[in-house]
């Protein structure tokens, strides 16, 4: 694959398989093995739901009559291995109305929402399944991993319920069903959740390609790597000037910001761009939903002096992971400096062996292609 891209049409009329092979054709196509069977499971996919959606329509209501709902399917490997292109094409293609694609983060951030609202509820679990049922046919979930105590209790049971009402769950995950919350606490309570993925989903490994995000790096990167105080010192002017130039005409301001009812110290703040300090943002005790609102209010994000993280800031270290998350996920542009390049920043602690995704993560936002894509903002609603 290549980082061109085309408009696919919403009507349904190309399949997977045709936009992979209309995509050939395109100037600086590289042909990659893994994402071609890929996209001939998803073009499977493709055409089950296509054809379910013919035979439902023939019955009245959920009559007995009714064709069984299609299986899921579950792409997983390495990072860079363009698992969520994939994914995007696939919901592109697909000509349903009820269908919904939505990163883990935000989805998480949306269970935890409503089961708060349906606390009064005799079975809120089995009720958030049902009100997913009668809104959404198909969920796209990107980057599919639990690292969570309360995320594994609630979807040990949720990922059951979606699937048994007839939810159709494509995910992409960077590990595999058996690798999903390794060592985490009460794990033996997530493995039917792991059976229910493996039994109900095509489980498919896509690793054997290329790093893509590596291939497209822009020649003028945003993440300013310097150690020593007169390399920081530089960078900091860099991004001062930067800064000037993205919020020229715009009202500024050093004062906090509110986010979620409580006050964020910033360096500076404008109306799409907003520069933060490293250990303001990572290293309190800041929660996956107020990096969310962030990300939805700010196309532009600065965040300075990001350092290398050791084993005992393994906490600053997930939160740094949940903030890059966030904002890759809404197309939001960082600038950004740091003691170390990407790789370096957390490479020991309990949690540094995910943290080979953020770094690919931080890569793939210098890029070109990356940096063209509309900055979107994905509301945390069913």
């Amino acid at each position: 694959m290549s980082e061109h891209t085309f408009d696919i049409p919403g009507d349904g009329s190309m399949s997977p398989k045709g936009w992979y092979q209309a995509a050939s054709e395109q100037p600086g196509f590289i042909y990659d093995t893994a994402q071609a069977d890929a996209i001939n499971e998803l073009d499977a996919l493709w055409q089950q739901l296509v054809e379910f959606k013919a035979r439902r329509n023939q019955f009245l209501g959920r009559s007995l009559l009714s064709p069984e709902v299609p299986e899921g399917l579950y792409l997983w490997g390495g990072v860079g291995r363009g698992k969520t292109f994939l994914m995007d094409a696939f919901y592109a293609c697909l000509p349903y109305r009820r269908k919904r694609r939505i990163h883990f983060h935000n989805f998480m951030a949306e269970v935890h929402h409503e089961l708060k609202a349906l606390a009064g509820k005799k079975d809120p679990l089995a009720a958030l399944a049902d009100n997913m049922e009668k809104s959404t046919r198909v969920l796209c979930l990107d980057e599919f991993h639990v690292d969570d105590i309360a995320d594994a209790m609630i979807l040990g049971r949720l990922v059951s319920a979606m699937l048994e009402r007839g939810v159709v769950l494509l995910t992409t995950s960077n590990y595999s069903p058996d690798g999903l919350y390794p060592n985490g606490l009460q794990r033996q309570s997530f493995l039917p959740a792991i059976e229910v993925l493996k039994r109900k989903l095509k489980v498919l490994n896509v690793d054997g390609g290329s790093d893509y995000r590596l291939r497209a790096v822009a020649r003028e990167p945003m993440f300013l790597v310097a150690a020593g105080a007169e390399g920081r010192a530089a960078n900091e002017a860099r991004m001062a000037a930067l800064f000037e130039r993205i919020a020229a005409g715009m009202a500024c301001s050093d004062q906090p910001i509110e986010v979620m009812g409580r006050k964020i110290p910033v360096r500076k703040a404008a109306r799409t761009v907003v520069w933060f300090d490293f250990k303001v943002l990572c290293c309190g005790a800041h929660a996956q939903e107020e990096y969310l609102e962030i990300a939805h209010r700010y196309p532009t994000v600065f965040l300075s002096h990001i350092p290398l993280m050791t084993a005992e800031q393994a906490a600053e270290a997930r939160r740094f992971t949940w903030l890059v998350d966030v904002l890759y996920d809404n197309n939001v542009r960082l600038v950004a400096s740091s003691d170390a390049a990407p790789q370096e920043l957390f490479t020991e602690g309990a949690t540094s062996g995910e943290f080979p995704r953020t770094a690919s993560r931080l890569t793939d936002m210098q890029s070109r292609h990356y940096l063209e894509q509309p900055h979107h903002s994905q509301k945390v609603t069913l």
